[in-house]
């Protein structure tokens, strides 16, 4: 029983890909996608092993590899994109280094938006230099910086937008053209905006990873992160890390990633539009000293959310006056939602970066991306509406 056919349609629109594309099923005609749990794979004979391991048979050789679970929902995640070639892996963090990593050699040089993720910035600043790769940090938001900082040897440009946790927008458009002209690989972190409200690649991108870990998922049971590009360059250059170096999705998680993207489309939906509803309450709030949300006209980079984005987002973050002593106190007082450093989740949850996901990168550079001590990141889970509200007001009282 080791024939299995697959379904997908390149025509199909994403709610229906996200239920159906990339199956594979077995002659068994199993409606859920099955668990391969297993680590190897066996051959009819030596013969069948040799062409395995020479290519000339494409099926399975070892989990760390490839698995069929794995698979699909890299098939699945590449239809909704439209990118040719998908990998999965362990984590976002996982995913964002092995598409670095994999994009650059020792003496390259690589320009990030400054506006990262601390775990990523961390990469940038601290692990490629380790491996003789330069780095230059930009404002993201800034197009000429990102023209003054190319260098003969650029071979990537890295970004996040929305970015986290100030939500700014990055005109990826503009980005991409520069990395074009320089000869360089654009990669965009595409979490905030999910594979629903922004394209990369339409954008001119030339690598999208998500940490799957957060809406994709969205119901905070499993890690895994994936990495989207060309054919070529996945199987050239990503394919040979994972091989060796091990960062491969497990099929356990797979499974649970390919149920969460059957719902996707109806999360994120409900998720923004609850967004939406806070942000606007917030934004008439005397406590609150700022509010960013990229569905706003008030936004920074409204024009540019606009023009790149169909959807606003599930996450905003606000300023609360009174900085940390008054953000804790908010904090503190929220019942529904709750404290975590997660996102992108049925619950609601917030964190206060300054001394969570951006303590790492120090005073110094959190005052020059505006995460003051009273900024709050807040993602809005599926809890109704009007109980969040009421969570949120409740908690502004008790400032």
């Amino acid at each position: 029983m080791t024939e299995t056919t697959k379904t997908g349609n390149k025509n199909w629109r994403p709610a229906t890909t996200l239920v159906h594309g990339g199956t594979m099923r077995s002659p068994f005609g199993e409606t859920s996608e099955t668990i391969y749990l297993t680590q190897g794979f066996t051959y009819s004979g030596a013969e069948a092993a040799e062409a395995r391991f020479n290519g000339e048979d494409p099926g399975y050789v070892y989990s760390r590899y490839a698995n069929p679970t794995v698979t699909m929902f890299e098939d699945r995640i590449k239809a909704l994109e439209g990118a040719e070639a998908a990998r999965a892996t362990a984590s976002g963090m996982a995913a964002v280094n092995l598409a670095l990593m994999a994009a650059v050699r020792a003496g390259d040089h690589v320009i990030a938006a400054k506006a990262l993720f601390g775990s990523c910035r961390y990469i940038c600043e601290t692990l490629l230099p380790r491996f003789g790769v330069e780095s230059t940090l930009v404002d993201g938001t800034d197009i000429e910086q990102w023209k003054a900082a190319v260098r003969p040897n650029t071979k990537a440009l890295f970004l996040e937008s929305p970015t986290n946790p100030t939500l700014e927008v990055i005109d990826i458009e503009a980005v991409a053209q520069i990395a074009k002209e320089a000869g360089a690989r654009l990669i965009v972190d595409n979490v905030f905006a999910t594979p629903l409200y922004q394209s990369p690649f339409q954008l001119g991108a030339d690598v999208v990873v998500y940490s799957a870990t957060k809406h994709i998922d969205g119901q905070g049971r499993c890690l895994g992160g994936v990495i989207l590009s060309d054919e070529e360059w996945i199987n050239d250059e990503v394919m040979p890390f994972i091989k060796h170096t091990g960062p491969h999705m497990s099929p356990f998680s797979a499974w649970v990633l390919l149920k969460g993207l059957e719902t996707l489309p109806l999360r994120v939906a409900r998720q923004t539009e609850t967004a939406g509803r806070i942000a606007d309450y917030l934004a008439s709030q005397s406590k609150v000293a700022r509010l960013i949300y990229p569905g706003r006209d008030d936004h920074p980079q409204a024009d540019v959310a606009k023009r790149q984005m169909s959807g606003g987002s599930t996450m905003l973050a606000m300023e609360i006056e009174g900085g940390k002593e008054a953000a804790f106190r908010f904090t503190n007082a929220l019942e529904i939602v709750k404290i975590s450093n997660n996102l992108g989740d049925a619950k609601s949850l917030i964190t206060h970066p300054a001394t969570t996901t951006h303590q790492s990168i120090g005073e110094e550079a959190r005052a020059e991306l505006g995460i003051t001590d009273g900024i709050l990141r807040l993602s809005i889970g599926l809890e109704d509406p009007q109980d969040l509200l009421e969570d949120i007001e409740k908690a502004l009282q008790a400032i």
